[in-house]
């Protein structure tokens, strides 16, 4: 996985970037009627139900907008809101506060979005000892953002791209010439890189479960696409030889079956790009 500097870079990256997309040489609305000397006040304001995420990147982007401004935060990241909610009062120079307006709002109503969704599924897997995981069907541009927010609605993150773990999908496998070969290829680059990656590898059936066990020196067997009573099966057969994994196409509706399989992790891409943004508002404090 990777570490928090290099998740603090990539959050550092997705203000400075999105800044520059909606800012450009100046917010000539803003500067066209306001004052630079103006100051004022505006409140987060909830107009819809879940969990709220965010405030803690909002605080970022204030402080690269202009670091004078201050926050006074009412509701913390992960708290259950609802209609009327008041997340949060910014106070600064007014032309700072719409500089930073559609950025936070943009971002705050995505990432309320996938905490919430991540939640109903923490709750669903309540006492299953099952654990809800992301996946890289991410926006991209801002995924630091999206997994930040599963994070915050409880969920676990799966690796954060390409580079942190080694997961060899149906893909590399039919490419590479079989599982067995797959695998083996894998433990030779590791060795030969000097890289010490975690290896996961996607079964697409029973059979495929016995060749990855044979070769061994696995941390996670996904068991993609298969049935509740094969899911089973493929528990048993793994055993305490490495983590197991569930995917493909759970929901709400069959995530606690899954579970009730005994898989340690159940991963599903619905947490980040089948969400509807949460509405919520910037609003001027007279």
């Amino acid at each position: 996985m990777i570490s928090q500097d290099q998740f603090n870079t990539e959050i550092d990256l997705i203000i400075a970037n999105a800044i520059r997309e909606d800012v450009g040489d100046g917010d000539h609305s803003s500067l066209a009627c306001i004052p630079a000397s103006a100051q004022g006040k505006a409140k987060l304001l909830v107009k819809d139900e879940g969990i709220i995420a965010g405030v803690e990147f909002a605080k970022k982007v204030f402080a690269y907008v202009d670091n004078a401004m201050t926050i006074e935060t009412l509701i913390e990241d992960g708290s259950p809101v609802k209609y009327g909610d008041i997340v949060f009062y910014v106070e600064g120079a007014s032309q700072s506060i719409l500089k930073a307006e559609r950025l936070v709002l943009n971002a705050m109503q995505r990432m309320s979005a996938i905490a919430t969704k991540t939640r109903q599924f923490v709750d669903l897997l309540e006492g299953t000892g099952t654990k809800i995981l992301d996946t890289r069907k991410t926006t991209p541009g801002i995924r630091a953002l999206e997994k930040w927010a599963v994070k915050i609605g409880g969920g676990e993150n799966h690796r954060f791209a390409l580079y942190d773990m080694i997961m060899l999908k149906d893909n590399h496998i039919d490419f590479a010439g079989g599982v067995a070969k797959s695998i083996q290829l894998t433990k030779q680059y590791l060795k030969d890189t000097n890289r010490d990656l975690k290896i996961i590898v996607e079964a697409r059936d029973l059979q495929e479960i016995k060749e990855i066990l044979n070769e061994g020196g696995v941390y996670r067997i996904l068991i993609d696409n298969f049935n509740y009573e094969d899911t089973r099966k493929a528990v048993a057969l793994i055993g305490d030889q490495c983590l197991t994994e569930s995917s493909g196409g759970i929901n709400e509706h069959t995530v606690r079956h899954y579970a009730e399989c005994g898989v340690d992790y159940i991963s599903s891409g619905a947490l980040t790009h089948s969400v509807y943004n949460k509405d919520l508002s910037l609003k001027a404090v007279e």
